[in-house]
């Protein structure tokens, strides 16, 4: 088997077109023909993959945790470990001189020669495709990054958990306003009126009462269930 046929056989994907593949491998070092226009235009497809699969898994992470998400995903040192996995260094096509190098595993090399690689799959066959392969990819990076994705706030692990027991959302409500105008603090009710409960949380703010609020529901729920079991 020749090293782009285990590579193929690394990245479950076997291409129509070979020559895609080919100019995919093929290093500036080589000359004419070499994958820096592929480069670009994987990079750009895989920074849309990991985006759209960051904003779907992680609904309740903001745009700045969701960035920095994607940059632990995209960086060099992500890809080049990644391409390292599937010994994409041994398919790529070197000139003499970057080969007596070490370019075949050179961070900077294999991660341009994986944008490269996802634009030839890419061109290849269809965007659908190109999105199923990249996750497929790099699925032990996609399982490592979530166990850094933000914890959820209370309100939404709450709800989360009445709708996994076919309980109604509860109900917020501002019980207090205590204090001077300049230090305010907020006292709200959660409710949950199908299990006859009813925490009070406060909070210098109505938002951190509420999530206050919430995780006291949280534990006494988790409490009565248990007792229930």
């Amino acid at each position: 088997m020749t090293p782009a046929e285990r590579l193929q056989h690394a990245i479950g994907y076997n291409f129509s077109d070979f020559s895609i593949l080919s100019a995919a491998l093929r290093h500036r070092s080589m000359g004419s023909g070499h994958n820096e226009r592929l480069e670009f235009l994987g990079d750009s497809i895989l920074g849309m993959v990991v985006a759209t699969v960051l904003f779907e898994r992680y609904g309740d992470a903001g745009e700045g945790e969701l960035t920095r998400l994607r940059v632990q995903l995209v960086r060099q040192r992500t890809l080049a470990n990644v391409a390292r996995r599937i010994d994409l260094g041994a398919a790529l096509k070197l000139g003499a001189g970057a080969a007596r190098s070490g370019g075949a595993d050179r961070s900077s090399i294999l991660s341009d020669g994986l944008e490269a690689l996802i634009a030839a799959i890419f061109l290849d066959s269809d965007f659908s495709t190109v999105q199923s392969a990249i996750i497929s990819i790099f699925q032990p990076e996609l399982l490592e990054i979530a166990s850094k994705a933000p914890a959820k706030d209370p309100k939404t692990r709450l709800q989360e958990l009445l709708q996994g027991e076919g309980l109604t959302p509860p109900a917020y409500r501002v019980s207090q306003t205590l204090g001077q105008p300049h230090r305010r603090e907020f006292v709200v009710e959660c409710e949950i009126s199908e299990m006859g409960l009813l925490t009070h949380g406060r909070g210098a703010s109505r938002k951190s009462a509420e999530q206050h609020a919430a995780t006291l529901g949280i534990e006494q729920l988790l409490k009565d269930m248990s007792q229930n079991d």
